[in-house]
């Protein structure tokens, strides 16, 4: 899914020890943090965080911005949404992107030394926020941010920190995310789960070479779910078929690390479940947000269903911004939101709850 949304748009037990040096703007950086307790009691050995930062924080320290990733995507793929007129400017913000953990560049299965591959214990979307937070405050020592921006997995984690740390931003916008996981979400991560595990060169975990059906399936469903039916009819004619399935196997290949990252993000994703966490209703759950928050959905979502996240916006009193496009979990490919996250940033009583329309494919 990353590559498709690219080409679209906690405790620590220890103080994290980091070395403050100078970095070019937008570079790779890293905070270390040694052991990192997860929700569950495991803990992550040798953990670390990778971020970026591009712009200048201002003398209040009121103009930061955090941006994690999305399932599979990278802080890199980020910086193409920064700077000047476009979805947040870095002349006027100071952003934080941040790799999510288990995307193969902050801690992850493919990378652990100790704690390879699926003997990586499973981490859920509400770790990947708490060790955001420990960044933001322990490496970046800030205690306050503008804004939480996140698109798909990280609309989820952009939530996490409304309810969680309800007083830390002025500002959260969720675009494609969601505060729970339906049983619609939870079958389409399952199946890919699935299909990954099937590779007979999977091995139960301890692979015997590079995987490519498991995988090719697993994309196979991904593409099924990341558009609509009306999307894929438009848009792949039945002649063109075997190139558009022989398209997707060619660059669906993986190694056994690789794999456990997509699998571990996907368990993340399917425990998701924000009310469960604080065992309250869902609409309880919103009453705690306490920052102006803007939620972006696409109603033919078929990868986060919309659902959710239409609920805890009506619940919050937020602003919904809804994306009439056939191309789902990819509408915001389809129709461009960066001009009103823009709005919202600097003004949220300017956005409004109103519906943008896809011209270029109806």
């Amino acid at each position: 899914m990353s590559a498709l949304i690219l080409l679209a748009f906690v405790m620590c037990r220890a103080t994290p020890a980091f070395a403050q040096s100078f970095k070019p703007e937008g570079s790779q950086q890293f905070a270390d943090f040694g052991e990192f307790r997860l929700r569950n009691g495991e803990v992550i050995h040798d953990f670390r965080l990778s971020y970026r930062t591009l712009g200048k924080l201002n003398a209040e320290k009121s103009n930061a911005v955090l941006w994690p990733t999305w399932l599979g995507g990278k802080s890199e793929d980020l910086l193409a949404f920064i700077g000047p007129g476009k979805v947040v400017d870095s002349s006027q913000y100071f952003v934080i992107l941040v790799d999510a953990i288990g995307n193969g560049v902050s801690s992850s299965p493919s990378n652990s030394k100790k704690q390879a591959r699926l003997k990586f214990p499973d981490f859920t979307i509400r770790d990947m926020m708490e060790s955001e937070h420990q960044l933001v405050t322990k490496v970046l020592h800030l205690s306050h941010l503008r804004a939480v921006v996140g698109l798909s997995m990280g609309g989820m984690q952009a939530l996490e920190w409304a309810v969680n740390y309800p007083d830390f931003m002025d500002l959260v916008v969720s675009m494609a995310g969601s505060p729970q996981s339906t049983s619609f979400d939870k079958l389409l991560w399952t199946a890919e789960i699935d299909a990954i595990e099937l590779d007979p060169a999977w091995n139960h975990g301890n692979p015997t070479g590079p995987l490519s059906r498991g995988i090719a399936l697993a994309e196979e469903i991904d593409s099924i779910n990341g558009t609509s039916p009306t999307y894929r009819v438009v848009h792949t004619r039945p002649t063109e078929f075997e190139g558009f399935v022989a398209e997707i196997k060619k660059i669906a290949v993986a190694d056994g690390g690789t794999a456990s990252d997509q699998i571990r993000q996907r368990q993340a994703i399917i425990a998701l479940d924000i009310p469960g966490e604080l065992g309250v209703t869902l609409a309880q759950a919103a009453k705690r947000v306490r920052a102006k928050l803007l939620v972006i959905v696409s109603p033919q979502d078929h990868t986060v269903n919309p659902q959710p996240a239409l609920e805890f916006a009506a619940a919050a009193g937020a602003p919904v911004v809804s994306l009439d496009s056939p191309c789902g979990h990819q509408s915001l490919a389809c129709i461009s939101v960066g001009p009103t996250v823009a709005r919202f940033l600097a003004d949220p009583m300017s956005v409004h709850t109103e519906t943008l329309q896809d011209s270029a494919n109806h």
